[in-house]
């Protein structure tokens, strides 16, 4: 735990590294399907079995990644080693060649899913190691999901910059990414404070088995909660880009679109930050589930051309997202400084950010291996234009907006049902 407060100098020496990694997470998980599905002819179907299968095994990886993380004890150095394997994988995995195809995307998924889970598991455990206090936590979380949604909102409105063709602008975004990358590393590294784990051996809780993670009750009902909201969330990431193009026929607003949500993201974050202090983090996180789930009734009821809406409703949901960045890892935070203030035994946070890594990217995976085979099935075809059947573009919309609605109302209901529990404990 931190000895002393932390300065907004140190916060923002620590926070300036999401600007990269969240950079990187926008072309990984939203633009990946359509550049592998139009630019390299892959089929849609198979694009997604890749997906499901690459992400579902990085997944598995992760707890085992923040376990022997803890175990080594040193977060800089990890992330150091993490980072260069990151941006190799990821230019690469963004520049096809013609002759690639699969085996491609396979390998260079592997090499980008690997050095982005060491870094954000460990980047992501120094932030709760450094937060002493609830309100502390939420600053650090806070200003670090500020930057990352900088950092969504600057790659999602380059490509449209930086080449006309979907292909040449991936392949530039993933050379800009490089330098980007390594001007964060260093100010975050050279920055940020050292935490218990940078400057202690490694204790004998972080020697202790995964068990030990989900044992703990409260963190267990905290991931079912992330785990169901997360799948509501990922639905939509994965098929926005079709959505706009053939249901709204405005692809050359996708760039809009995206940085209308990740702006508005990061513009709500100081108000939803300002509501959990004064009713609690687990009311603020209630309320942008409300939030999200109206935008995407909304966006169901949409159609072609109807752009100003769809602007409307990206402020609305990318204001909900905001909220559901900072204040759920807050609440992990608060519950790992509550288990060192009582002197309880427990995982390192390394272990629990791992588990938590495995929900996040367990939701990514499944909202592809699920939502682009349904849609492929129910009738859509990518790239159909005016040929469209009005059977496939139903649904898509009904994927990828009621079908989220659904499962984000039962998130909302579990989390309210363990309300206090949380409140309890993280408050």
């Amino acid at each position: 735990m931190a000895a002393t407060q932390l300065s907004a100098r140190q916060i923002a020496a620590y926070g300036v590294l999401g600007f990269p990694l969240a950079f990187a997470a926008l072309p990984l998980y939203v633009h990946v399907p359509r550049l592998y599905a139009d630019s390299v002819g892959l089929p849609l179907a198979m694009v997604g079995a890749v997906l499901l299968l690459t992400r579902f095994a990085d997944a598995l990886v992760d707890p085992l990644l923040g376990q022997w993380s803890d175990r080594l004890g040193n977060r800089r150095r990890l992330i150091a080693f993490a980072l260069p394997l990151l941006a190799l994988g990821l230019a690469a995995l963004l520049a096809p060649p013609a002759s690639g195809g699969v085996t491609w995307l396979v390998l260079s998924l592997v090499v980008t899913f690997v050095g982005f889970s060491l870094a954000t598991i460990n980047y992501h455990a120094w932030g709760a190691e450094l937060g002493a206090t609830p309100q502390e936590s939420v600053r650090v979380t806070s200003v670090r999901e500020m930057f990352a949604l900088g950092g969504v909102v600057v790659a999602a409105a380059l490509p449209s910059l930086l080449a006309n063709d979907v292909a040449t602008a991936m392949q530039h975004l993933g050379w800009v990414f490089i330098p980007l990358l390594a001007v964060a590393a260093l100010a975050t590294l050279a920055g940020a404070p050292l935490t218990p784990a940078d400057t202690t051996t490694a204790s004998a809780s972080r020697h202790l088995p995964l068990t030990a993670v989900f044992a703990d009750q409260h963190f267990r009902r905290l991931l079912i909660v992330l785990a169901v909201g997360g799948i509501a969330s990922a639905i939509p990431a994965t098929l926005v880009l079709f959505f706009i193009a053939d249901v709204l026929r405005l692809q050359e607003w996708q760039g809009l679109f995206l940085v209308i949500y990740f702006v508005c993201g990061g513009l709500a974050l100081p108000g939803w930050v300002a509501l959990a202090r004064r009713y609690g983090k687990v009311s603020a996180w209630a309320a942008s589930m409300v939030l999200a789930i109206v935008s995407f009734v909304w966006a169901f009821l949409l159609d072609a051309g109807d752009g100003i809406a769809f602007g409307l409703i990206c402020a609305a949901s990318g204001a909900a997202l905001g909220a559901e960045l900072a204040l759920p890892p807050a609440l992990l935070a608060d519950r790992l400084a509550s288990g060192r203030r009582a002197g309880s035994e427990a995982a390192g946070a390394g272990a629990y950010f791992g588990v938590w890594n495995f929900v996040t990217k367990f939701n990514l995976a499944l909202a592809a291996g699920i939502a682009l085979p349904l849609v492929s099935f129910g009738g859509y075809e990518v790239g159909a234009g005016d040929t469209a059947s009005a059977q496939g573009l139903v649904a898509l919309a009904a994927i990828y907006a009621l079908l989220p609605a659904v499962i984000k109302l039962f998130s909302l209901l579990l989390l309210w049902r363990w309300k206090h529990q949380f409140e309890g404990k993280s408050s």
